[in-house]
């Protein structure tokens, strides 16, 4: 017999001699069961239910209540694509499931996702990492369904270990990628694919002393430029879960900052899962040294918004509640934000009533797929196309004989040199997981040039065999960059222009450019492939090889897609997200988090080596009859900005076009210019398109410190739109009134 007992409006049982045939018939009797009820009636009989014991438990990344039924889920990582398994996880690890890799599509690095400049793609790309995570989740009970990503964290500086994880510098273009990441991940249905959760709350981008430093700035930085990408996220994205950063803002950490309620949940309106990074919790007592003990950490945490932590709590918890540091209504409060993105994700919903749960034991639609989709011809097509659009052309000058270099002609080679250290290798970074296949370089050089072209590969170790190898084929594609993992163990990066998480690189300057240098002078059709996940100062290499392409690493797919961009199959129009500085002199110290001191290309007092925005291409582009739908613009008022865009060479190709504005009559410091908007459109040969893009006053006020709030003000604009932010031949004025 079943024992209920009915208290006022509520339902309430004793776990003790319960069948899970009983407990499942009582919840289904219970509010917080009841997938009609409201989510916040939902919550509150829940939270009712539970003891203070299961409370503090689901301050873990596992939010589930098995007393009550309540199966919760955990976190995996995602930056790009699923990682069940790869360099930097969990296998072997003690206390984790991860004992088996799942291979899962692997896109090339988020530095990479951004050198598209395409949300479109990126949101693809991002559904397609979540269907693969409800997959995993339904048939093998793999990982989980909270996706840490994308990170919303600036690239203010390149010699930041962590470059290769953040979209680029400018905070437009990386709110706008990380909003299209987000939507793809948890889709646009009554229930989420995926929750997506953004990391690393704030100004996370230095790894040295990472876990005791502080990155001061003023309130008007963090509201421009700093914070910009996370409220878009949060705003435009829908984005319900993320995790603070271990270093402080203006001495305060992170992790307790006010800033997380304040602005992120009262204004920007956050109510979801805000969770620590791992470890952050201890170094909050040990390295900023905040606070003498555990419990008191927990409790300034707790006060401070954190629902999750990815460390060890519990003691330090159950301690703070016994000091009377927290109280169960502050656990309360707190965990409502946690059983939102578990309802959002149907965990407390029947299968039948979420078609995402489906997902693994069939499709979604009641179709049983035949193999694991990463394996699926489109899984693979994706990640090519991704690899296609993310490759950027640096440089390409005329050879000897007055054309191009590139794109190469495989009917007019007889013989090809493979030359690089990994050239012959796709290298994964620490948050990557397994792809289920790859190809190389060296491996899509191959293939696509076929049997009648001789494909020779060295690893360019022996600098005189490089000579000779060069000289004795008619071109060579040298392959150089860094290794992502530094090839080394955790906190270990023996060359010093190579950086990774808890690392920052020591130099800027590439050691394999003496590779490049041996080739040239071997061979004068050389092409160079950087391999990066930042920005090098390689000034000797733009100086003199004819060619010069740049991809990031790990997609499954990165040497097909090389081949697609080197013989001329794919048109290149990848464009860069960062500011390539011709030396590290030309860079303000690294803790200097006041961008207005120089840093990117909206304060930068230097000419850079390559610009941002900037990338070639084997067709060319004209722009004409910029417009701008009115003169003056009012607080409120959106203009509309048109201009046409012309292929005017023999290929088709994409052309990014890029709108910026400068400021000519306002009342404090702004940026040289900055980004606006932005479109990638395609075009075939002799083709004209018109491009529109918004134009919102608001996107030209600036934060006033004193009045708490984004102001318009009285100011001459100056509109610009081009191919680059070194190359906007077009301008219009706009009088904000």
């Amino acid at each position: 017999m079943i024992k209920i007992v009915l208290v006022g409006a509520l339902l309430s049982w004793s776990a003790a001699g319960w069948s899970q045939q009983e407990r499942g018939i009582a919840a289904q009797m219970a509010v917080y069961a009841d997938s009609s009820a409201p989510v916040e009636a939902r919550i509150t009989d829940l939270l009712s239910r539970m003891t203070v014991e299961e409370k503090v438990d689901a301050f873990s990344t596992n939010p589930s209540v098995p007393r009550l039924g309540v199966v919760g889920t955990g976190h995996v990582e995602g930056l790009h694509g699923l990682a069940l398994g790869g360099p930097g996880h969990w296998e072997g690890r003690t206390g984790r499931d991860y004992e088996t890799v799942i291979p899962t599509t692997t896109f090339p690095q988020s530095r990479g996702l951004g050198q598209t400049w395409d949300p479109v793609l990126l949101s693809k790309a991002a559904g397609q990492e979540a269907f693969e995570t409800r997959y995993a989740f339904g048939k093998y009970h793999r990982g989980g369904l909270v996706v840490r990503a994308p990170n919303a964290d600036l690239s203010r500086d390149p010699r930041w270990g962590r470059s290769e994880e953040s979209y680029g510098e400018d905070p437009y273009l990386v709110g706008t990628l990380a909003t299209a990441y987000t939507r793809g991940l948890q889709g646009d249905g009554t229930y989420w694919t995926t929750a997506s959760l953004l990391k690393h709350f704030l100004a996370n981008s230095n790894e040295n002393l990472r876990t005791s430093s502080s990155s001061d700035f003023d309130e008007r930085l963090f509201q421009e430029y700093y914070s910009v990408p996370f409220r878009m996220a949060i705003e435009d994205g829908h984005a319900n879960a993320f995790m603070t950063a271990y270093n402080s803002w203006n001495g305060t950490p992170m992790i307790e900052n006010p800033v997380l309620r304040n602005v992120v949940m009262k204004v920007w309106g956050e109510d979801g899962i805000i969770c620590t990074d791992g470890g952050a919790l201890a170094a909050l007592v040990k390295d900023h040294k905040a606070y003498k003990t555990v419990p008191e950490a927990v409790a300034a945490t707790v006060h401070a918004g954190i629902n999750q932590y990815l460390d060890t709590y519990k003691p330090g918890m159950e301690e703070a509640l016994k000091q009377g540091l927290i109280t169960e209504a502050d656990l309360d409060r707190n965990l409502r934000g946690v059983f939102r993105v578990m309802i959002k994700l149907g965990m407390l919903d029947s299968t039948e009533k979420v078609p995402q749960a489906r997902i693994g034991a069939d499709d979604g639609a009641g179709k049983t797929l035949a193999k694991d989709p990463w394996w699926s011809p489109e899984a693979k097509a994706l990640a090519r196309k991704v690899t296609d659009e993310s490759i950027v052309l640096l440089k390409n000058e005329a050879a000897e004989n007055g054309k191009k270099l590139l794109p190469l002609d495989a009917k007019e080679l007889k013989s090809l040199a493979v030359i690089g250290p990994y050239a012959n290798e796709v290298l994964l970074d620490w948050y990557s997981g397994t792809p289920p296949f790859t190809v190389t370089p060296l491996e899509g050089i191959r293939t696509r040039v076929g049997e009648g072209v001789k494909v020779t590969y060295a690893k360019g170790d022996d600098l005189a065999a490089v000579t000779a190898l060069a000289k004795s084929v008619d071109a060579v594609i040298v392959v150089i960059g860094n290794n992502p993992t530094c090839g080394a163990g955790w906190n270990v990066c023996p060359t010093a222009s190579d950086g990774k998480e808890a690392i920052d690189r020591k130099s800027m300057v590439l050691e394999q450019e003496s590779i490049a240098k041996a080739a040239l002078a071997a061979n004068p059709k050389t092409v160079v492939v950087l391999q990066a996940s930042f920005p090098f100062t390689t000034t000797w290499t733009e100086e003199h090889v004819p060619a010069i392409l740049e991809m990031t690493h790990n997609s499954e797919e990165q040497g097909d897609g090389l081949a697609d961009v080197l013989f001329g199959d794919y048109d290149p129009a990848g464009r860069l997200t960062q500011t390539w500085v011709r030396d590290e002199a030309d860079l303000p110290p690294m803790m200097d988090y006041n961008i207005r001191d120089g840093r990117t290309y909206m304060y930068a007092k230097q000419k850079p080596l390559y610009a941002f925005g900037f990338g070639l291409s084997y067709t060319s582009f004209a722009y004409s009859h910029l417009r701008v739908s009115a003169s003056t613009l009012k607080a409120g008022e959106t203009a509309t900005v048109s201009v046409e865009v012309k292929n005017t060479g023999a290929r088709a190709g994409d052309e990014v076009v890029q709108m910026y504005v400068s400021h000519e009559g306002s009342g404090v410091t702004r940026p040289v210019e900055e980004l606006e908007g932005f479109a990638r459109v395609s075009l075939r040969p002799g083709e004209v398109k018109t491009v529109t893009l918004p134009l919102a006053a608001k996107a030209l006020a600036y934060w006033d410190e004193s009045a708490k709030a984004f102001v318009v003000e009285k100011d001459r604009v100056v509109v610009k739109v081009g191919g680059s932010s070194n190359d906007l031949p077009l301008k219009a004025m706009v009088q904000v009134m």
